[in-house]
């Protein structure tokens, strides 16, 4: 099968630092790839991949201190994916709905993964007026808001299956937080569990610009002693380590997370994960196997000493049964077959079709 990936620019695919979407695209392309499919990866010229590359600008945008507006270069982009698409079967979007104007006349040719939330108002008109552009959520709580769009299917998120070693035996003694310091996150919430059950926490995250204020206000306060250490951002071959060596991953958001990356990376490293009852954290956290769902500050308190008890060889092992990278693109072959084999564009293979989901909805 021909397929085309578009993936973000701000960061390079795979990102050298925090870039969850980014990420994803890089290990669905390689995944593809591995299939035997023939991938072209749309995408920032220092992205890595062993697809055929179409760099779209020199270096990931938010590297670069001469862009101050990416839009001119995703239209760049647009333009050279348009020009080339009758090369493939399949246009995979990652770019939230910018391309959807330019292709909605090949929509029969177009999947787009939705990677962001949906609960904001303005969203609902544009699904409105471009219902025949297919779409896919990363989970199942993500469409909530927008019941009526055009989804074609549900696909979690995976990572390959040998990118962290997993630590049987903790030895760091801490909790730790990893991601972005943005109030949505609730790093606040992170600290207090902390100090309540008398844990050093390691925090490792990025501040952008735009939470910058709210660092230095909200957060910057709480880090004054030895037990809270903020590390920075880290990038790839940081993550098995510092999440591998935790007692488990602090998870407090206070939002409609549409996955939460963090999660599946934490158990691939066989580390527990304690979260907030908000958007996919149900469909991601298995109950008492991989972690525990808490509703409030007291609730995380009093659950951290059964996280801890929880068996780290079967957190790895719940992680490498639902989320390896490998599944994901499986899920992702099978969809683009089901959707566009009746136009004669594609043709199946008995190796490209995945079992159907026990919900006609999901693809999981």
């Amino acid at each position: 099968m021909k397929i085309a990936q578009i993936g973000p620019l701000i960061e390079s695919v795979p990102p050298k630092f925090y870039g969850g979407t980014e990420r994803i695209v890089s290990y669905l392309t390689e995944a593809l790839v591995a299939q035997g499919h023939d991938v072209t990866l749309f995408a920032s010229g220092d992205s890595i991949t062993s697809a055929n590359l179409v760099p779209c600008c020199t270096e990931a945008l938010r590297l670069n201190p001469a862009v101050r507006d990416p839009i001119p270069y995703y239209m760049i982009m647009l333009d050279r994916v348009r020009r080339m698409a009758q090369s493939f079967d399949v246009l995979h979007f990652h770019v939230d709905q910018f391309h959807f104007p330019i292709f909605r006349s090949i929509a029969h040719s177009t999947l787009t993964t939705l990677h962001g939330r949906q609960d904001l108002p303005d969203l609902q008109q544009l699904y409105r007026a471009f219902p025949d552009m297919g779409l896919v959520s990363i989970s199942n709580a993500q469409r909530r808001p927008i019941p009526f769009a055009n989804f074609m299917g549900t696909v979690y998120h995976g990572l390959p299956e040998n990118l962290y070693q997993p630590t049987f035996a903790a030895r760091g003694g801490y909790l730790a937080f990893l991601g972005r310091i943005s109030p949505e996150k609730r790093l606040d919430r992170a600290i207090e569990i902390a100090r309540a059950v008398g844990f050093p926490l390691k925090i490792a995250a990025k501040v952008d610009a735009v939470d910058v204020d709210y660092f230095e206000n909200v957060i910057e306060p709480l880090l004054g002693s030895g037990d809270i250490e903020f590390v920075g951002e880290i990038g790839e071959s940081d993550k098995a380590k510092f999440l591998g060596e935790a007692a488990a991953l602090l998870f407090p958001i206070n939002w409609p997370e549409p996955f939460g990356l963090v999660m599946i990376e934490a158990m691939a490293c066989g580390t527990p994960v304690l979260a907030f009852r908000h958007g996919s954290v149900p469909e991601v956290i298995d109950e008492g196997v991989t972690g525990y769902i808490v509703d409030d500050i007291e609730s995380a308190v009093a659950t951290i000493p059964r996280l801890l008890s929880l068996d780290r060889r079967r957190v790895r092992q719940r992680f490498e049964e639902r989320f390896t990278a490998t599944r994901m693109a499986k899920s992702y072959v099978s969809l683009y077959s089901r959707a566009f084999a009746s136009l004669g564009r594609v043709k199946i293979h008995a190796e490209d079709v995945v079992a159907p989901p026990v919900e006609a909805t999901a693809v999981n």
